[in-house]
């Protein structure tokens, strides 16, 4: 799949995305034509799958971040369709999972403060279809955050 040129394109890629391909080539060794042709078969290829700018949403003055795990009802069988469109829909939604397990979805839900949550959660929240059971756990802190992989 990955030979030990991509491995190292990757690695200095993902060190810092904002470098110019002519850079990436200087630091793989490589030419530049030849690091943008890796580059364009690792993105067709769906290994890397873009480039994008991280916003800290806390210093944009949203201070609260709120996991909820929810149970569906599943007795409808577009339970998880219904819910994951609506959910997607919802502005303060920053991320949807789904599991295998107890627990089938997790939203992590940003507000500004604790007011806002609670707007955020009575009216967008919990009128989300086929929820059976809601957990909502606080986030005290972020101890490590990172996508880097380790290639």
């Amino acid at each position: 799949m990955l030979d030990d040129v991509d491995r190292r394109i990757l690695r200095q890629f993902q060190a810092a995305p904002e470098m110019s391909v002519a850079q990436l080539a200087e630091r793989c060794f490589l030419t530049t034509a030849s690091c943008w042709r890796r580059l364009e078969k690792l993105e067709s290829s769906g290994v890397i799958l873009g480039h994008e700018a991280v916003v800290d949403w806390q210093a944009l003055g949203f201070g609260v971040e709120v996991s909820l795990r929810i149970t569906l009802d599943k007795t409808q069988s577009s339970a998880f369709d219904d819910f994951l469109t609506k959910a997607r829909d919802v502005p303060e939604v920053l991320e949807v999972q789904t599991f295998l397990g107890r627990v089938d979805v997790r939203l992590l839900v940003i507000a500004r403060d604790m007011a806002h949550y609670q707007d955020v959660y009575r009216s967008q929240i919990l009128s989300l279809p086929h929820i059976a059971d809601i957990e909502a756990l606080m986030h005290i802190a972020r101890l490590k955050s990172d996508e880097v992989l380790p290639i």
